[in-house]
């Protein structure tokens, strides 16, 4: 049973990352696209960090998988604010 949740888990964090791909390829402006990639992202990684957790069935590797995605949920969430920043003064000086 725990493969088959894991293995779900998985999935649908890999969907997660398409929606986020399709999003930053389609969406019409630079602030939706980091909206869609950083929170279609960071959701993908917590469900196939979850995923691989469950599926590693120890609790140490499943403590060091949450503290990576922990570490990548900051890194985006600084990276998308330093772009949206930068953009937004761009538009400002012109």
């Amino acid at each position: 049973m725990n493969d088959v949740i894991g293995l779900s888990l998985v999935f649908i964090g890999v969907g997660f990352f398409l929606a986020g791909s399709i999003g930053l390829l389609r969406l019409p402006d630079l602030l939706s696209r980091l909206h869609a990639l950083t929170k279609a992202d960071n959701l993908g990684l917590g469900l196939l960090a979850l995923g691989l957790g469950i599926l590693a069935g120890d609790w140490l590797i499943g403590l060091k998988l949450f503290l990576i995605w922990l570490l990548v949920m900051g890194a985006g969430a600084a990276a998308a604010h330093l772009i949206a920043g930068q953009a937004l003064r761009r538009e400002d000086s012109r």
